[in-house]
């Protein structure tokens, strides 16, 4: 016969103090989310009023059809606004592509160039501070002021394009930069890679920092190349910084408005029309909300096709 004695003292106090000590880590932590409601309260409001309303006004009344104006009534159409989008409204297309463009030479080349520089500022040279902040001045400017300098300098008669072409005999390559739907839209984008490439270096450079200066030199020490410690070592580094750089990079091309608004209008001829702008134009021009609104609940489709599987990738663990 086998005698099971009972458990010593201390292993019973264990046993009876674990569900109540588990009680009171729940207890807390709902302690602390209530605690903390009345700080996160105020933050969530405006955000609910600034933008998930809107948000969610927006996708409602894309299947209403309204002018905006009071004195009418919006008019439910269901999928009506969609199929005209898809099947009556060539404009859209060239909107939607253009959009499409523009985020795959966003990601290329500003989010490149901004790595770029920051590997190159990162080092000690002379004088990086005054060029960390002549890279970064244009993205502090409005991109309307943007619009207009960039305007001056694709001047077909004075800009510094023409004279700058002019200068070293190469007067004849002078096109009607912004006139010309060949050149029109990747002309506006180099203005918008002017812009935004310093704030993509900016956001690298703090990445940087987390790069170990260890791991770096004990890569360089079993002799690996300049290269090879940039593969293997600060690129894993940047991953968080890329992911946030990409995912801005995406949501700046979708909503991109004030540029091409302040040089081409969505002209000549929609070459450099966008989603966002063409839907603008919809709602406040045309006075068609239901289609304006349409656009917009596409735009916020393709956010979160592009930005939400993107961000579930980075998120995931290494060994995933």
């Amino acid at each position: 016969m086998v005698v099971r004695l009972p458990p010593p003292a201390a292993d019973q106090r264990a046993l009876t103090t674990a569900e109540p000590s588990g009680s009171r880590a729940r207890s807390s932590r709902r302690s602390s989310f209530f605690g903390a409601m009345p700080y996160l309260g105020p933050a969530f409001a405006f955000y609910a009023i600034f933008l998930l309303y809107p948000m969610s006004e927006a996708v409602r009344l894309s299947f209403y059809e309204w002018n905006g104006f009071r004195t009418t009534s919006a008019t439910f159409v269901g999928l009506e606004n969609y199929q005209r989008l898809l099947h009556d409204d060539p404009v859209f297309w060239s909107a939607f592509r253009n959009t499409l463009v523009w985020i795959v030479l966003s990601l290329l080349i500003p989010t490149s160039l901004g790595l770029v520089m920051a590997l190159g500022i990162n080092r000690r040279i002379v004088g990086r501070n005054l060029m960390r902040s002549i890279f970064y001045i244009p993205a502090v400017l409005a991109p309307i002021a943007v619009a207009t300098m960039w305007l001056w300098i694709y001047n077909p008669n004075f800009g510094l394009v023409t004279r700058s072409l002019e200068t070293i005999g190469l007067g004849d390559l002078s096109q009607q930069w912004l006139g010309d739907p060949r050149f029109a839209l990747y002309s506006v984008f180099v203005a918008f890679v002017w812009q935004v490439s310093g704030f993509n270096m900016v956001l690298f450079l703090a990445g940087l920092q987390t790069v170990s200066a260890d791991v770096v030199e004990a890569a360089r020490i079993d002799g690996a190349n300049a290269w090879q410690v940039f593969r293997h070592v600060t690129l894993p580094a940047l991953r968080p910084t890329t992911a946030v750089v990409t995912v801005l990079t995406i949501i700046s091309s979708l909503k991109v408005f004030d540029l091409i608004v302040g040089t081409t209008r969505g002209g000549p001829a929609q070459a450099t029309q966008v989603l966002a702008l063409w839907s603008y134009t919809q709602s406040f021009t045309n006075h068609d909300f239901g289609a304006g609104s349409a656009i917009a609940t596409v735009l916020l489709l393709m956010s979160l096709i592009l930005v939400v599987p993107y961000m579930l990738w980075t998120l995931r663990r290494p060994d995933q």
